[in-house]
């Protein structure tokens, strides 16, 4: 009976489990890695980005975008929106289009589905590089695509069959029949470098051709009606109005061609070199809109002077008498003009520029005098400088938030007030239940505040920490300072640095108390910066406190990088975070772990040599703790000679095995006192093995030396009101965890709030627990006496969570590579243990608590451990059981750097670098999940070439038969059949169909087919990331539950 009661209880826990835990990866923030390929709709006001791993995103407004995953692993070279809404072509570079729709999924959202994919073969024995693409055209009529070639062919796609139309290939051959004979030469025409369609005239499209003649093509009858002979061509573009055409060249020239019927070979009305007269570059595109005021833009791409100014990435706008040259900090990919005129007028009214360089997007306000720079709602790079740390913090107060919203306004003057050009679509996502901040510290020595709510990771506010010390780092980050006044007439625009003129100023460690708006922040030469929020900006000095983390020691020598010198006068601090307190240990190390205790006024530092204490209220050291074993010498010598160690010790290493070969080939002479003692401590070793009680699923793990380098590193610091004295008085207390797993324990004495600056802190060690294999301690915790975790700093004051129950006995919670362990305070004795690393051989990387509410139950949450491990594995623990609930894949193993960069938030969130510039969002909980949620309104074109489309079954492109294809045509037309008659036909084919054997089995491979069918839809996100050998993530993922 027993038995049963426990089966129930077991499925009753699973249900519970279900409607608590549900992985999902949601959303990717950032700036695309590698982008490709750039596309604009002005119909839907859409954008669409590609990139070199294959996948493609389509934006509108804020918060909706769409993902889009091609099979191919292949880099998206081309994309085309398509004449009829919400469809697109994308061309790859395995030479490869495929046809994308706009469909609506069955909850309503709008997602992208694959229709089809087509192949360009050459004629048998030919070269691959004849029928490479090099340009698409879609026709406005949309039912054709003009494809041009490096082989100088221009062939003919129908659309939507994505079939080729051999009889209206246009051929190098049959278009040197049409020219005069004066445009031909023994040599080819080159590959096909442009084709445009005449906006006045469909019938006519514009052929451009490498070595330099363009020629106009007749579609109905065949033939070239003009021809343009220039210089080596890159592109081609029209006027609106159909009279002109201009051309750019390789030589960094455009030309502007008339085009009428009384001359068929025209000489170029103007012929430019915008930077010459000097050898400049090519321009690889040219735009020319004109205007009501008849005065055109010209924006083109590259054309700079070759010598002086040859390795810039510009775009050069040309309006009138002005003419600057926005210069950006990475490679150009491509542009486009968003235009706010009518179709069917004969002038542009260009409105904004929109250029993607390969590492941010930037957009440029045309309307507004100064063309200043449009502040982008999404897309961000945020690696602007590169990440080097993050911080996440939840549910923000009010007041907190509108004063950093405020802070961050005053750092955005520069830019335009014109709202984001790019609107298409809406987001349904309901809004955020609350406001958290994604804080990224970064190699420059900035810290910027993001906001993480929603689907768009914001800007909210960046604080520089460059000004508190004597560097040569420029921190006058004004984007529009300019030589627009010399020549060539240059603009810096763009966020994108990613050189430091110091790698000391990098930040290791941010801690940001929400309810005291204190922040500290911890750089890689071992500064530690105290900062308050303040409205108003002010000057002033910041207090320097010199740390001596070694204590005086004369055996140990530093070897690493100098300190930073802070300024002695005082400093211009602009409203935000300022920094009062300077905290600088020597040696100067890199930070290695951080904690702020702002109702105590006290933050405590780690690195590799040691942590301290410091009180930051009276600007003085409380206590300091050395704690380096003799052998840790490697961790003296500071990263830049690190290199040579590792090659030390990988001599060394290979030098002991070989040894240990030749000794175990040479026989044991009797008598030898060495070989005695060496077989009597194996057998100890053995006997005690033995003696270990070891479950059979669990593995035996080598106790770690006390020898192994960087012991002494500090892996973190934890604040905590406890009972470390003894069971009837609390207080405050510190406690420490290093890498050779040794936990330090401080009682902490502070003076009343009276006598607080007269009195000092006082703090003194009180425990030292030393784990039995010395695996590092990644994360400590106290549990009060009901088994609940202790609250933040200032939490419990401001009715945020419960009190902590400070009668019953506490628990301390420690949490190392290798194991969970729970102990009873203030005697310290094992109470609980898991073992992760004896179990399935994975070791804890990253550890946090999270809160998981109940997807079903209002009321009903639990709390738990969030612990990611290298593996890649993110799992909970709950707590005090510490009985692992769940287990998913999350992260490939391979990626390190991921692993190191993965942050979680208290809602059972988190996120992870899955490239230098994007973050990708996951989540653990199955009620907070932040994922896009969008519709793009768009006429589905039911009854047309609808009906046409071939169907995507089990990834492979299968033809609709022709009479199902009518047959559904003449239902969705409404032919005239009466209801009657249409539901006496349904019942017996339904009759028919169930009867037949053979049909039901196609139906059956039909429903399982379309399981296979939703990898190929992309509901707002597809993961790049997954452990899913095929890149495309797995609708279930592997789900391991606990006892």
């Amino acid at each position: 009976m027993k038995r049963f009661r426990r089966h129930g209880h077991e499925l009753n826990r699973e249900r519970i489990k279900q409607d608590l835990f549900q992985f999902n990866k949601t959303v990717e923030h950032g700036f695309p890695h590698q982008p490709s390929a750039l596309a604009y709709c002005s119909s839907l006001q859409l954008m669409a980005i590609g990139s070199r791993s294959g996948a493609f995103k389509i934006y509108g407004a804020p918060e909706v975008e769409i993902m889009g995953l091609h099979e191919e692993n292949a880099a998206v070279t081309q994309i085309h929106f398509l004449p009829e809404p919400g469809q697109l072509v994308t061309l790859l570079d395995d030479n490869s289009l495929h046809l994308w729709k706009v469909r609506k999924s069955p909850d309503g959202l709008s997602v992208l589905k694959e229709e089809s994919h087509f192949d360009l073969r050459g004629q048998p024995g030919a070269p691959p590089s004849v029928t490479t693409i090099t340009v698409v055209l879609p026709h406005s009529s949309g039912d054709v695509l003009f494809l041009g070639t490096e082989g100088g062919c221009v062939f003919v796609v129908e659309h939507p069959s994505l079939r080729e139309q051999e009889e209206r290939t246009i051929t190098q051959e049959a278009v040197l029949q049409k020219v005069p004979d004066d445009y031909q030469s023994k040599r080819s025409l080159g590959s096909v470098e442009a084709l445009e369609e005449n906006p006045r005239n469909p019938h006519q499209i514009l052929i451009g051709y490498s070595r330099g003649l363009i020629i106009m093509w007749d579609l109905q009858t065949s033939e070239a009606t003009h021809q343009f002979l220039g210089d080596l061509l890159e592109s081609v573009t029209w006027q609106r109005d159909g009279r002109q055409i201009i051309s750019s060249h390789s030589d960094g020239s455009y030309c502007q061609w008339p085009v009428s019927n009384n001359d068929r070979s025209p000489q170029p009305l103007e012929n430019k070199v915008p930077y010459g007269p000097f050898p400049c570059k090519a321009i690889p595109k040219i735009l020319w809109l004109t205007t009501k005021q008849r005065t055109p833009f010209i924006i083109f791409k590259g054309g700079m002077p070759r010598a002086s100014y040859g390795d810039r990435h510009c775009i050069s706008v040309l309006h009138g008498s002005k003419q600057i040259a926005f210069d950006f900090t990475s490679r150009v990919i491509d542009f486009f003009v968003v235009d706010e005129g009518e179709s069917k007028s004969d002038c542009d009214e260009p409105s904004a520029l929109l250029v993607l360089a390969e590492e941010e997007l930037v957009a440029i306000d045309l309307k507004t005098p100064s063309w200043p720079v449009i502040q982008s709602p999404y897309l961000i790079p945020l690696h602007c400088s590169a990440i080097t740390c993050s911080h996440h913090v939840s549910n923000i107060p009010i007041k907190l938030w509108e004063r950093i919203i405020a802070a961050g306004n005053k750092q955005t003057s520069h830019y335009s007030t014109k709202p984001w050009p790019i609107d298409g679509g809406y987001s349904t996502a309901s809004e955020p239940p609350q406001r958290d901040l994604l804080l990224t510290g970064h190699e420059d020595g900035t810290v910027r505040f993001w906001d993480a709510s929603g689907v768009c990771l914001k800007p909210l506010y960046k604080l520089g920490t460059v000004g508190v010390f004597v560097t040569d780092a420029d921190h006058n980050d004004n984007l529009n300072q300019s030589g627009e006044d010399e020549w060539p007439p240059l603009r810096k625009v763009g966020s994108f640095d990613p050189y430091s003129d110091d790698p000391r100023l990098g930040i290791q460690k941010i801690h940001l108390c929400k309810y005291s708006s204190h922040l500290t922040v911890a750089g890689t030469a071992g500064q530690v910066l105290v900062l308050e929020l303040n409205d108003e900006a002010a000057d002033q000095e910041v207090a320097c406190t010199l740390v001596d983390i070694l204590q005086d020691q004369d055996t140990f020598k530093w070897k690493g990088h100098e300190r930073l010198n802070p300024r002695e006068e005082p400093v211009h601090f602009p409203a935000g975070f300022q920094p009062f307190a300077l905290v600088q240990c020597q040696p100067p190390a890199v930070v290695t772990s951080l904690a702020l205790h702002s109702e105590w006024k006290l933050v405590t530092f780690g690195t590799s040599h040691g942590f301290g204490l410091y009180d930051y209220q009276q600007k003085r050291t409380v206590v300091v703790r050395c704690t380096l074993h003799p052998s840790d010498q490697l961790a003296l010598e500071g990263p830049l000679s690190r290199v040579k160690s590792i090659k030390k010790s990988l001599r060394h290493s290979f030098r002991r095995i070989r040894g240990s070969r030749a000794s175990g080939r040479k026989r044991a002479i009797p008598g030898n006192n060495a070989a005695k003692v060496q077989e009597a401590n194996a057998r100890m070793d053995r006997e005690a093995l033995n003696e270990m009680e070891l479950a059979p699923v669990q593995r035996r793990i080598e106790a770690r030396s006390a020898d192994d380098s960087f012991t002494g590193f500090v892996r973190s610091l934890y604040f905590a009101d406890s009972f470390v004295r003894d069971g009837s008085y609390h207080g405050p207390s510190l406690w420490a965890g290093t890498n050779g797993g040794t936990i330090f324990a401080y009682a902490i004495t502070i003076p009343s709030v009276e006598r607080r600056m007269e009195e000092p802190v006082t703090a003194t060690q009180v425990k030292e627990i030393q784990l039995m294999h010395r695996a590092p301690v990644v994360g400590i915790f106290i549990l009060d006496g009901r088994g609940i975790l202790l609250p933040e700093p200032l939490e419990a004051a401001h009715d945020l969570s419960k009190s902590p129950d400070m009668h019953g006995n506490h628990m301390l919670l420690v949490i190392s590579e290798e194991q969970f362990k729970i102990f009873t305070l203030p005697k310290v004795s094992t109470k609980n243990k898991l073992k992760l690393t004896a179990i399935d051989g994975s070791r804890v990387r990253k550890v946090s608590v999270a809160s998981f509410n109940s997807n079903r139950v209002e009321d009903y949450s639990e709390n738990g451990l969030l612990v990611l491990t290298n593996l890649g594995d993110i799992q909970v623990i709950s707590v005090p059981t510490l009985r692992s609930q769940v287990r998913y894949e999350c992260i490939r193993k391979e990626d390190v750097s991921g692993i190191a960069s993965c942050v979680f938030t208290k809602s059972g969130q988190g996120f992870y670098l899955i490239s230098p510039s994007e973050f990708e969002r996951f989540s653990v909980s199955s009620k907070w999940v932040v994922e896009p949620r969008c519709i793009i309104d768009i006429d589905d074109g039911v009854g047309t070439r609808a009906s046409q489309q071939k169907a995507v079954q089990d990834g492979a492109v299968m033809k609709a038969n022709s009479q199902e294809s009518e047959h559904s045509h003449q239902m969705l037309s409404g032919m005239t059949k009466s209801e009657d008659d249409v539901r006496k036909t349904a019942e017996i084919m339904e009759h028919a169909l169930l009867n037949d054997e053979r049909v039901l089995l196609e139906i059956q491979s039909t429903l399982e087919s379309d399981s296979a069918l939703t990898d190929r839809l992309s509901f707002g996100h597809l993961d790049r990331n997954s452990k899913n050998s095929t890149g495309i993530q797995t609708p279930k993922q592997r789900m391991i539950n606990g006892d």
